[in-house]
């Protein structure tokens, strides 16, 4: 999971606390070599990216709908709401917690958790925070997401980031990162992009050669430079038409996958208006695949 790109700063944490109990990332310039921008590390970590979910945010089957899809007896046509786990052989880091955490875990290895990143503060991407309680019995979880979530943490889970918890809750502490920065969790190197999600700004996330961004309906060609080089996109597609204010379409996500040059994308946070998994497949262009829960891809 190595690229190299342009950047005018690097960042590192700053494990100071601030008064609102996030812990802000400062900007520091590289150590040696070329101080007008940063590069991944050298060396290849190697990893598997896991779809723990690649539903938009009602699931499919969606309840109360008899089509096909959400009839359908093929296991590919069932998705839990959208979040993955991206590991190397000493890491583990997962991208967004929603609802269906605890039901995604359960058939993974119980392993630490070294980070959590999260795209956005829509309930359907953060609703299971609350359920990573268990893994914080092997070590304090990082969570690291842009300013404007990390305050939504706060309001919406204020038991977990209490100055005083009581016992049992989940042992939380909460990153905000600035566009840009570069981060080291474990042997997995991120940098946060910034996407937009309708008039919300989100963050999408590099590692290396592997893009994760679900979410999107823009990114400003400004972003275009952080994603230069990734071979492996994974990135949301709502369904095949019809447009919507803050989703891209399927044509949008292939057309946004062609920008990048990306070798091979895998479309997430669909709906079941993408139709039946073997079908849809069939008429997507060569290398772009459907993502579905559970599958397993190396990056």
């Amino acid at each position: 999971m190595t690229a190299a790109f342009i950047s005018k700063t690097t960042y590192l944490l700053d494990r100071q606390q601030s008064s609102t109990g996030i812990q802000s990332v400062s900007p520091s310039l590289p150590s040696g070599g070329d101080r007008g921008g940063f590069s991944f590390s050298s060396e290849e970590a190697g990893g598997t990216l896991t779809f723990l979910g690649t539903g938009t945010s009602n699931g499919v089957p969606v309840l109360g709908c008899t089509c096909e899809v959400c009839k359908s007896s093929d296991p590919h046509d069932s998705r839990l709401r959208t979040s993955a786990l991206l590991e190397t052989a000493q890491t583990r880091v997962i991208i967004d917690c929603g609802p269906d955490f605890r039901q995604q875990m359960l058939p993974q290895p119980f392993r630490k958790i070294d980070g959590l990143l999260i795209t956005h503060i829509h309930y359907d991407h953060v609703g299971g925070i609350d359920d990573v309680r268990p893994y914080c019995r092997l070590g304090d979880i990082d969570v690291y997401a842009n300013a404007d979530t990390c305050g939504g943490l706060r309001h919406n889970f204020p038991y977990c980031f209490a100055e005083h918890l009581y016992p049992g809750v989940p042992k939380l502490n909460l990153h905000a990162l600035p566009p840009h920065s570069h981060i080291r969790i474990g042997d997995i190197e991120v940098v946060p992009v910034n996407v937009m999600h309708g008039r919300l700004p989100i963050f999408g996330y590099r590692f290396g050669k592997l893009a994760y961004i679900t979410d999107m309906k823009t990114m400003d060609d400004a972003e275009l430079p952080y994603l230069e080089g990734v071979e492996t996109l994974v990135v949301n597609a709502l369904r095949w038409e019809r447009p919507h204010h803050s989703h891209q379409l399927i044509p949008e996500a292939v057309e946004f996958s062609r920008r990048i040059g990306a070798r091979r994308t895998y479309l997430t946070h669909l709906t079941h208006q993408v139709g039946l998994h073997e079908e849809a497949q069939r008429r997507l262009p060569d290398g772009i695949f459907l993502a579905y829960d559970g599958l397993k891809i190396e990056v």
